[in-house]
């Protein structure tokens, strides 16, 4: 993202002041400043101050700015047509045969994707690389005479064509239900990880004892495996998913130690969506809140695992009222943005009686969570031949397209700025068409801006353009009709603390 403008809005008790800034750096001390702990004797003063402070972590940033991501569920389900899997698939069935990543690769670069993740291990268990710890895995497919490995194929693709690595390995296992793991109540106690077997050549030189049930140290063991063996991961993407077993039943995740894990071998990995880094936006349509907060109220529960103080899908998460409601609940606030998943297809894994979205459809998906401060994770299967199916590509190369032609050119680049009381003004130099208006906090210093109006200067006077509540990261305005003026300005009507504005983009679309 081209950064335009710079702006430092200061609330005070007469209003907002407002000077240009250079944008210093900040600096980030570790994840001290990424949670602020709640009182429950805390006011709703007490509350926005505390809100004010919260900073996102380095990695944190550097995800936020990938604004597109892209998910490949691929396994044993691309061949059974299931979509949650059983565990006790012939792993043979998996076979295909013009497996090529580096088209995944292409296609997804061409779509305009900077990080892809795969789903190393889904519900079933089945897992696509050979590891130590299960035979259900390519390892046991006459696939490649057994010697596959789509991780490392994966990998090397994705690095090879500038793309970042993310993993997903999901906490629910049917497989190792089946095989007496899962579930299977043992308590935790300390595990030494990684845990070697006969014929280990290994010789880890970071050995780590952490607590764990049967099943925790299965999942310990293969996080050790992806993330020493692969290359650096920039994502480890977990879901909440439970086995489908009895009702008596149960397994508690060691969140705790997964987290540990990640954070020393992968320490600028996003930890997503159960994860204290990202969190899942709610839903599966791809598309975030009107006014989507980055800092929300949250819990621990269940061994350190980061939750919603709030309901996951509760419409507002992070406003003044929001935090007053979910005080009794909270023990911190977090910075704690969002992921918007959404399959390109209906279904999260391929099936051929499916077509993928229209372009429409998909530039309606990154306006409603790349524009609202979220980051896109589109899902994009490949087929039974181990490709991205040639409609999906098309319509990726499409979709990039389209958005290139929402968002051309920054009309703003080269403008001059003036600074006033609670204001920021562009000078185009002459009129110029706008109905797309890009902005953007520097988000290092917080989300501060609580409320915001546009303005361009027509017939001598100033007139209301548009109007909106947060910012954040990212914020992308569609105005109706195009709006022809030579003058344009942003006032920040409400702001929780000082405020610095990254990006003031105006463009003309070519749609």
């Amino acid at each position: 993202m081209t950064v335009s403008r710079r702006l430092f809005v200061t609330a005070a008790a007469a209003g907002l002041a407002v000077a240009g800034i250079p944008g210093p750096a900040v600096a980030l001390d570790g994840d001290r400043l990424s949670r602020i702990p709640v009182s429950p004797d805390d006011t709703e003063t007490d509350l926005v101050r505390k809100a004010s402070q919260v900073r996102p972590t380095a990695r944190q940033i550097a995800w936020q700015r990938l604004e597109r991501t892209a998910f490949l569920h691929f396994g044993v389900n691309t061949f059974t047509g299931l979509e949650w899997g059983t565990g006790d698939e012939d792993p043979d069935v998996f076979q295909p045969a013009g497996l090529d990543t580096d088209q995944w690769a292409a296609a997804l670069k061409d779509g305009g994707f900077r990080l892809a993740i795969l789903t190393v291990k889904h519900h079933d268990g089945f897992v696509l690389y050979p590891s130590r710890y299960t035979d259900h895995s390519v390892a046991s497919s006459s696939w490649r005479g057994g010697r596959g490995d789509v991780l490392r194929a994966f990998a090397d693709s994705m690095r090879r064509y500038g793309l970042k690595v993310g993993v997903y390995l999901s906490p629910a296992d049917e497989n190792q239900y089946l095989h007496g793991v899962y579930a299977n109540g043992s308590a935790r106690s300390p595990r030494t990880v990684p845990t070697l077997v006969a014929g280990d050549d290994r010789t880890p030189d970071r050995f780590r004892t952490l607590d764990a049930t049967d099943y925790g140290a299965h999942m310990l063991n293969t996080l050790y495996e992806v993330l020493t063996e692969y290359g650096p991961v920039d994502e480890v993407w977990f879901d909440g998913a439970q086995g489908h077993i009895p009702p008596d039943k149960v397994e508690s995740y060691d969140w705790d130690s997964w987290y540990t894990l990640v954070r020393a071998l992968a320490p600028d990995a996003a930890i997503a969506v159960t994860g204290p880094d990202l969190r899942w936006v709610g839903n599966e349509s791809g598309i975030a809140r009107e006014d989507e907060w980055s800092v929300v109220p949250v819990k621990e529960n269940q061994y350190g695992r980061t939750d919603w103080a709030l309901s996951y899908d509760t419409p507002d998460e992070g406003s003044r009222a929001a935090l007053v409601k979910a005080r009794p609940a909270t023990d911190y606030l977090q910075w704690w943005p969002a992921e918007c998943d959404v399959s390109i297809r209906d279904g999260w894994f391929y099936h051929a009686d499916q077509q993928p979205k229209s372009v429409d459809y998909l530039t309606e998906i990154f306006f409603g969570s790349v524009g609202r401060n979220a980051v896109l994770l589109l899902n994009v299967p490949p087929d039974t031949d181990g490709l991205l199916h040639d409609t999906d590509v098309v319509r990726l190369r499409e979709f990039r397209e389209r958005i290139d032609r929402e968002l051309p050119h920054d009309l703003a680049q080269g403008a001059s700025t003036t600074t006033a009381p609670g204001r920021l003004t562009l000078d185009l130099g002459r009129e110029q068409e706008v109905d797309r208006i890009r902005l953007a906090e520097d988000i290092r210093h917080g989300q501060q801006v609580e409320n915001f109006v546009v303005e361009a200067f027509r017939d001598g006077a100033w007139a209301q353009i548009t109007t909106a509540g947060t910012i954040g990261a990212s914020r992308i305005l569609r105005l109706p009709a195009p709006v022809r003026a030579r003058r344009w300005r942003l006032r920040a009507t409400r702001s929780r603390g000082a405020v610095r504005l990254a990006e003031f983009g105006l463009y003309r679309s070519r749609v």
